[in-house]
């Protein structure tokens, strides 16, 4: 087997870059490492500024051809990925699995399907695109969608694959070609993606993935010239090094960014069902930009719903999460690991007080944890910690409600737990959010906007939100007359 080929429990994956349709290493590599036993999983090619380039000048070379096909047959073959990916759901979700850490069963039952529902809804959304022609005294205003250019696509760790095809099906669709850079704690079936897009009749360099630390490559990716657009999903302040990359370009960018979501707990929701919601935010071990990690509860029912989510809790099992029985694996890094303690270490110096959990199991393991007696203004309270760590607030009426729900520089998501219609509509006008949520929590349709407000992002993927960011729109006006005789 090839000096460039890893295989993880049975799968084997191509560690070099795809450019241009071709795998290319690089003089330096970087050690890839499973969180669920510190084992190597490969030696990855590291990109600098010389890959960085050569696949955005592939996806130049290959732009006008891909712009050029027709809508249908561009459909036709993200469907034929999508195909791919169903075909092989148990290797993509076995590896990355051992790359990331999350359950085995979520990736064989939810997150790989949806990374092929994601090629056929964008690809079937394409052929619906249309704007109704519209009149201006006469003169006819017709919109169209021209694709915009190449795309650098950057995506996180947590949900890797999910996440990249979030991003890379409507930017194919829209008929740009794209280079994807994975996070480089979780870059194996990112490569996997390229396999199965060449088998699926995807041209050469219409989709590149290249690998490599951080800025080394991300920096030349993002100030690249011939870039037309930048989708990124991570933290805040790599978000302020892209835009400032980005801007001596003017390439627009799609910022899907941190959150520190609330979830209110009113006096008459159905607390079971409330329960429910906030322990259900451990899912991932807590690595989900989305999670309600701030709970608050109105007083009346503080007492209670605090003793049925510590029952509730306990019922979680962490370990292993290739074994089924498992709710709660690793935490990706062990850098990772040490930042969440030290947010926890911190709190509890502060004053907080562990209702469960309070610090680190074996291996890459942190205990779930709910933190009580915090400050709204505490570290706390207004920072994103990415891990299994939740803060229990109380509040008096649905004005304090509000206010502490708004009170942090993030705006991604809320989640309500109420039995009034009316104080769902009355609260709900009032959070500062991309998403809510009443009395559910992560429900996610492809054809609604998503994003974040405040620090949470800059603008709005979905739907034909995604066509509008992965697009140059155009508006082209014709007067009624001026038509010559071509009889």
């Amino acid at each position: 087997m090839s000096a460039h080929i890893t295989t993880v429990a049975g799968v084997a994956v191509d560690t070099r870059h795809w450019i241009g349709g071709e795998r290319v290493a690089s003089t330096d590599t970087f050690t890839d490492v499973s969180p669920i036993d510190g084992g190597a999983l490969g030696e990855i090619a590291r990109g600098t500024a010389i890959e960085a380039a050569a696949a955005v000048a592939a996806a130049k070379a290959a732009f006008p051809g891909w712009a050029a096909t027709p809508r249908a047959e561009r459909a036709r073959i993200l469907h034929a990925v999508a195909d791919g990916v169903e075909k092989r759901i148990e290797e993509l979700a076995i590896v990355e699995t051992h790359d990331n850490g999350a359950l085995l069963r979520s990736h064989r039952r939810g997150v790989m399907p949806r990374v092929a529902h994601n090629f056929r809804f964008f690809a079937d959304w394409l052929l619906t695109l249309d704007h109704e022609d519209f009149d201006t005294r006469g003169h006819t205003n017709h919109v169209s969608w021209d694709p915009a250019g190449p795309c650098v696509l950057i995506t996180p760790w947590n949900a890797p694959l999910m996440l990249a095809t979030w991003k890379v099906a409507p930017a194919l669709a829209a008929g740009n070609t794209v280079v994807l850079k994975p996070a480089e704690w979780s870059p194996l079936t990112a490569s996997l993606l390229a396999d199965i897009a060449a088998e699926a009749g995807l041209p050469a360099g219409v989709l590149n993935v290249v690998q490599g630390l951080g800025s080394e490559i991300g920096d030349a990716l993002t100030s690249h010239p011939d870039v037309r657009r930048i989708s990124f999903t991570g933290s805040v302040p790599t978000a302020k090094r892209i835009s400032a990359s980005a801007a001596a370009n003017l390439t627009p960018l799609s910022l899907e960014l941190g959150g520190k979501s609330p979830l209110l707990v009113f006096a008459d929701a159905d607390l079971d069902l409330a329960v429910d919601l906030a322990v259900e935010q451990y899912d991932n071990a807590g690595q989900v930009c989305l999670a309600a990690t701030r709970i608050l509860v109105e007083e009346p029912v503080a007492e209670e719903f605090t003793r049925r989510f510590t029952e509730k809790a306990a019922q979680l099992r962490q370990g292993d999460p290739r074994d089924e029985a498992t709710d709660i694996g690793p935490n990706i890094h062990e850098r990772q690991l040490e930042k969440i303690d030290g947010f926890v270490r911190r709190a509890i110096s502060a004053g907080a007080r562990a209702v469960i959990g309070g610090s680190r199991g074996e291996g890459r393991y942190y205990r779930p944890t709910l933190l009580a007696d915090v400050a709204q203004d505490s570290e706390i309270v207004q920072e994103e910690v990415f891990g299994p760590v939740l803060t229990l607030q109380t509040f008096r009426d649905e004005e304090e409600a509000v206010r502490l729900a708004n009170d942090t520089r993030f705006g991604l998501a809320a989640t309500v737990a109420t039995g009034d219609p009316e104080r769902a509509e009355r609260v709900t006008a009032q959070l500062v959010a991309g998403t809510v949520w009443v009395n559910c929590f992560f429900v996610r349709d492809l054809q609604a906007p998503f994003g974040g407000s405040r620090h949470s992002g800059v603008g709005r993927e979905g739907g034909t939100w995604s066509f509008d960011f992965y697009c140059d729109l155009k508006n082209t006006v014709t007067a009624p007359k001026g038509w010559k005789d071509h009889g």
